[in-house]
């Protein structure tokens, strides 16, 4: 087994389990909980958001949003530089083969989410009235239209909704190889 020299190897002898093989590098490891934790808080405050919507002082938690929003894309993006250019090794020969493709699959559109949710965000706000300030430092925005911002914040939410239900897939999955299975899959993404 070849190993690319950001990852680490145990030197573990027991077998039909992941146990004893690579696990993610730190910087790997670091971005996933932190974009792990990041999502799920951001989720809960635009949920937060948009039940306050029309009360006083609700433009500060919108503002928040857009800005820890925008540095969390940031993030992902720094997350897909190091994934392309740290390619990770393949998941154990006794994961059977749906779980392989179900894997790479919900990990494909967890990605495509994590690009479509603030790009849609960031353009349905360029396009609003109140426009977007990054920790109060207010960015170039666009002609205000009100039917183009509403569909990209619709895109947003959407979006959203499917982001929840890939994290719960993906959660269920990593509990599964950790509860279930025992077979060491889950280590791989926990020291």
């Amino acid at each position: 087994m070849q190993i690319n020299d950001k990852e680490t190897m145990s030197t573990s002898k027991q077998t039909g389990n992941a146990t004893g093989t690579w696990t993610y590098a730190r910087p790997a490891l670091a971005l996933h909980w932190i974009l792990a934790v990041s999502l799920t808080g951001m989720v809960a405050l635009g949920w937060f958001m948009i039940s306050i919507e029309d009360d006083p002082g609700s433009d500060w938690y919108f503002n928040l949003h857009k800005s820890i929003g925008i540095s969390i894309f940031l993030l992902v993006l720094l997350r897909i530089v190091w994934r392309l250019t740290h390619r990770p090794e393949p998941l154990p020969s006794f994961v059977p083969a749906w779980q392989i493709k179900l894997s790479s699959v919900t990990q494909m559109l967890l990605y495509t989410c994590m690009i479509v949710l603030p790009v849609a965000g960031f353009i349905g706000a360029r396009y609003s009235k109140d426009g977007i300030a990054l920790f109060g430092v207010a960015l170039p925005t666009a002609v205000p239209n009100h039917d183009l911002a509403e569909l990209f914040f619709s895109v947003h939410g959407v979006t959203a909704w499917i982001l929840v239900g890939l994290v719960a897939l993906h959660v269920a999955g990593a509990l599964k190889h950790l509860l279930i299975d025992r077979d060491g899959v889950f280590q791989r993404m926990w020291r």
